[in-house]
């Protein structure tokens, strides 16, 4: 595999790019650099936030694409390349459903900021690990103001076993993903992250043999369909392990960077 094989990059935040404490190896950002002088794209496709995201990686911001919210907002530069909003009157459903699950905290992921009811202090703490702007309102039901991108379930008994079958019903019409251990994710049924792939992929003309993407978990599921070159971490849910071509060592041994170096060797 060399260069010529490759011209675009996609990764998973949480669980692939990211450290089990939530951190970027110091070692990634030479090959970053790397990828951009031979004109690869590189793109950070992640279930946080937006303003979270050019957060993270502030340092090189301006040259990194963000398929936030799980795809359903892709921004570069600030300018807006994709956006897949949900039905306000969907989210509505989806918030009166919550109010009687245990253990859990809707959040209405809106394209300027979050909103959330509860200010829970561990609830809280999670939830600024993804989200860099937030709000507590009195009640979710009378936000209007803004885009809803996704709506979000922060739940401490465990998403899969716990909401996962309060919303599975959905399926046929929306994205219902387990994204992590404690949270569920609800979109549009076009919002995904393959989605975004293909909109860039088409913009940028760019085939899935030219493609490379990492991920961990069932939010990563149809971007790794979207490319030739799919890696599963070596810490992935045993589903993405199924569909991936290939495995990359965990998050905690940099597997992602360790990958991306030997294209750039």
């Amino acid at each position: 595999m060399t260069f010529s094989d490759i011209r675009l990059v996609a990764t998973d935040m949480d669980g692939t790019l990211l450290n089990s404490k939530h951190e970027i190896h110091e070692s990634f950002f030479p090959v970053f650099r790397k990828l951009k002088d031979h004109g690869i794209i590189f793109i950070a496709a992640s279930g946080r936030q937006y303003f979270n995201l050019a957060k993270t990686l502030d340092a090189v911001k301006d040259e990194v694409i963000f398929a936030a919210e799980n795809g359903s907002y892709v921004v570069f530069k600030d300018e807006e390349i994709h956006i897949q909003a949900i039905d306000p009157e969907i989210t509505r459903e989806l918030i009166l459903i919550s109010r009687k699950i245990k253990n859990t905290y809707p959040i209405i992921c809106g394209k300027k900021k979050a909103y959330v009811e509860n200010d829970d202090e561990e609830f809280i703490n999670h939830l600024k690990l993804y989200f860099e702007r937030y709000e507590v309102v009195n009640d979710l039901l009378e936000i209007t103001d803004d885009q809803f991108l996704k709506f979000t379930l922060c739940d401490l008994a465990g998403s899969e076993v716990n909401s996962y079958p309060h919303y599975k019903k959905y399926e046929q019409d929306l994205q219902v993903k387990v994204s992590g251990p404690i949270w569920l994710d609800i979109s549009h049924k076009k919002a995904n992250k393959g989605r975004a792939m293909e909109v860039l992929q088409e913009k940028f003309k760019v085939t899935a043999e030219q493609t490379m993407v990492f991920g961990d978990y069932l939010n990563d599921l149809e971007m790794l369909e979207k490319a030739h070159y799919s890696y599963a971490m070596a810490n992935a849910h045993p589903d993405i392990k199924k569909i991936a071509r290939f495995i990359a060592k965990s998050n905690d041994e940099n597997g992602v960077v360790e990958v991306l170096s030997e294209i750039t060797e």
